[in-house]
């Protein structure tokens, strides 16, 4: 009898599925193509056949147009065509289409398997940041951990190099410690570049990913997620705690399909963090609408003044450079900088305006280049320049934000231009002073006559200082 019972057991044991830790982990929180992921689609078939996904269309087109993915309902974001896939009108989602194309006759997959049932999040997390905070800091990050305990939104506006990276760990921590998963999103793949390491660096036996376009591939279940608002897409409930960093940048601020993301990827109960040094009205006005909680930091952690950006002429500079020629007062400025082996970064207002003017910086200094959105090694040009290995990068917007770089001096190109926004100028001033040993620094705002948002921009930094 007992022989007969063993037997019986382990046959059981034998024909009794055993879900995979790896796809487990990948898909814990996920909403995905069927057709195009990590792992064979054999078994992923198998796993669908076994009741561990739901399936759905990736975009509805019976009663009203919907994407599944993003949740878009505008129809001007929808585009019909002659599919090859399925040899007939489909229709595709163009607010998600840089994570894929997803059409009508497409589906996606989400994990079934609620994930708090098998994954262990009761780790035991080490926190290893060995800083102090300052007494605002330390008022900050207590404020911001009561308003995430109690599960309520919470905006932190703190002038830029005020640390408010150091102002979320003690949060973070806490909640690791209570079995949540936390994501922590920002608009900017160079502020995911920056904030991973230093999350790892405090949280050495935490599992950390970190999501971005071309990121490499990544082992284990994400306790810690550091991904742009992109990535958000790829994820539903999937978050016990969202922390938007970088909250007014572009495209987040102008995107609602983003911000709609944000709330997709977060369970329903799952309060939200709002990080910026320059937030906009209309989150001022949701903090006060829905009584969020709120911080507020107008020193910088090392308690000196912001520096505060002088104005230079630049007549007729676009002209100049299309003629071969550095405008003599930037001249001027560079080689000052390289006289005193200060790093620096000049900002363009475009892109074309600033590989004419490349090769006339690359004549004064070989190591100078430049650095885009689009730019695949832009990653390892400011590593460099961090590194010393190079002595100026000409940039676009996209460094005006998320970069530290230690006694880097900064100078803006056409800082009339409509790109440069008050708020835009007020982050590329940021860069500067950021270091307790450098404190100080350059911030020249290079011009072909003034505007109304360089003259914001300067009387906000002005107002900032005033603060105690």
């Amino acid at each position: 009898m007992k022989q007969s019972f063993r037997k019986k057991t382990k046959e059981a044991h034998y024909k009794g599925f055993i879900v995979e830790k790896a796809i487990q982990d990948f898909f814990t929180g996920r909403i995905w193509p069927r057709t195009n992921t990590p792992f064979p689609q054999a078994k992923i078939e198998s796993y669908i056949q076994k009741g561990y996904f739901d399936v759905m269309k990736a975009v509805t087109i019976t009663q009203k147009l919907s994407c599944r993915r993003c949740h878009n309902t505008s129809h001007q974001k929808f585009v019909s065509f002659h599919c090859a896939k399925c040899h007939q009108i489909c229709t595709y989602c163009r607010h998600c289409i840089t994570m894929g194309r997803m059409c009508s006759c497409d589906e996606l997959i989400i994990w079934k398997t609620d994930s708090r049932q098998l994954q262990p999040l009761k780790t035991k997390h080490q926190f290893s940041w060995i800083g102090q905070l300052t007494p605002h800091q330390a008022r900050a990050a207590k404020e911001l951990a009561s308003s995430i305990a109690q599960n309520n939104n919470h905006l932190i506006s703190a002038v830029c190099g005020a640390g408010k990276t150091e102002i979320l760990f003690s949060a973070v921590f806490e909640s690791l410690q209570a079995g949540k998963r936390i994501c922590v999103a920002t608009p900017r793949t160079d502020v995911v570049l920056e904030l991973f390491p230093r999350f790892q660096q405090v949280f050495p036996s935490t599992c950390i990913h970190a999501l971005y376009g071309g990121a490499p591939k990544q082992q284990g279940f994400a306790q810690l997620v550091i991904a742009t608002t992109h990535q958000l897409y790829r994820f539903e409930q999937a978050f016990d705690v969202m922390i938007v960093d970088e909250a007014d940048a572009f495209p987040y601020t102008y995107d609602e399909a983003l911000q709609r993301a944000v709330i997709k990827a977060k369970t329903k109960e799952a309060p939200i963090a709002f990080v910026t040094a320059t937030p906009s009205q209309a989150l001022f006005n949701r903090k006060t609408k829905e009584n969020w909680g709120y911080s507020f930091i107008s020193r910088r952690f090392h308690g000196h003044s912001l520096p505060v950006p002088t104005y230079q002429s630049l007549w007729n500079y676009e002209k100049m450079f299309r003629k071969g020629h550095i405008p003599q007062k930037l001249t001027r400025w560079v080689k000052q900088k390289l006289d005193k082996n200060e790093p620096f970064l000049i900002f363009f207002p475009t892109i074309d305006l600033m590989e004419t003017a490349k090769p006339l910086f690359i004549e004064i200094e070989p190591t100078i280049t430049s650095v885009h959105a689009e730019d695949p090694t832009r990653k390892e040009k400011v590593l460099e320049l961090r590194n010393e290995q190079r002595k100026g990068l000409l940039t676009t917007t996209i460094l005006e934000r998320g970069i530290t770089i230690k006694n880097v001096q900064v100078a803006v190109v056409g800082a009339e231009n409509p790109i440069f926004t008050s708020s835009a100028l007020i982050q590329i001033s940021g860069r500067v002073g950021r270091n307790s040993q450098y404190p100080d620094g350059d911030i020249v705002f290079f011009h072909h006559g003034k505007t109304v948002e360089m003259d914001l921009a300067k009387a906000k930094i002005m107002e900032m200082n005033r603060h105690e």
